[in-house]
């Protein structure tokens, strides 16, 4: 479906990253695991045309584009939710600007508000939800763009570990249910465990892709799995010792 070739970024002297290749397979779940500062909600924000690239090339099922604004929804680590509108009302923000039919939007929204545990919360405020109730929104808002590929930055990360796990099962209906293709940023490695297809280990800046592991067990995932746990153990080990250096 997406094709990275070559990216290239640079901020005044320091290459964020250079030659960066990726090849984002239809239907498939693919999340990036790298330490902090190493440059993905960099490359996320090339990908969707938020910041230009000083090189590489884009391709969307085999025809060349100069960004992803057209074909990917973008959820970011904090919700983004607008305070002065309810629930629906920020959810239905995708409709209301891309000018489309506001009653058949609000009767998606409903249904997805149902799907996604919010039924009955529609006209509530962000203030009087929890953050794990205004993630839940934000992922309908996500949806409700129509996108093919959806783009997840660490999206679950300010959360309690309790609301986190509760909400990794609603990530993988994004691909499960709504047939969506997933590339999605986390520092948690046993969430890649659980939703990836495939994992890609990133370097220190500049970054370069370190290692790619494929995941073939079904979903959903238990960490009693030999194969999983060996996986887990050979990413910390990457994480907390070869990725303190430059790969050279």
């Amino acid at each position: 479906m997406l094709q990275v070739s070559d990216l290239t970024k640079y901020f005044k002297n320091q290459k964020i990253f250079s030659g960066f290749d990726l090849i984002v397979d239809k239907g498939r779940f693919h999340v990036l695991v790298g330490p902090s500062g190493c440059g993905k909600s960099t490359l996320f924000d090339g990908l969707t045309g938020v910041i230009h690239l000083d090189g590489g090339r884009l391709s969307w099922n085999h025809e060349p584009l100069s960004n992803l604004s057209h074909h990917a929804a973008y959820m970011q680590q904090k919700d983004m939710l607008l305070p002065w509108f309810s629930l629906l009302d920020n959810a239905l923000l995708p409709a209301k600007t891309r000018g489309k039919d506001i009653k058949a939007a609000e009767n998606q929204a409903c249904i997805l508000f149902k799907r996604l545990g919010l039924n009955g919360y529609e006209s509530h405020m962000p203030n009087q939800v929890s953050g794990g109730m205004r993630q839940r929104c934000a992922l309908v808002r996500t949806l409700m763009f129509n996108r093919d590929l959806i783009l997840l930055d660490e999206p679950l990360s300010a959360l309690d570990t309790i609301t986190r796990r509760s909400l990794q099962s609603l990530l993988l209906l994004l691909q499960t249910e709504f047939k969506k293709t997933i590339l999605m940023i986390t520092h948690d490695i046993e969430e890649a465990l659980l939703l990836a297809d495939e994992i890609y280990l990133l370097s220190p800046m500049p970054m370069t892709i370190f290692r790619h592991f494929i995941l073939d067990s079904p979903k959903p995932r238990k960490f009693n799995d030999p194969a999983l746990l060996d996986i887990k153990a050979d990413v910390l080990d990457k994480l907390e010792g070869d990725l303190n250096h430059e790969p050279g």
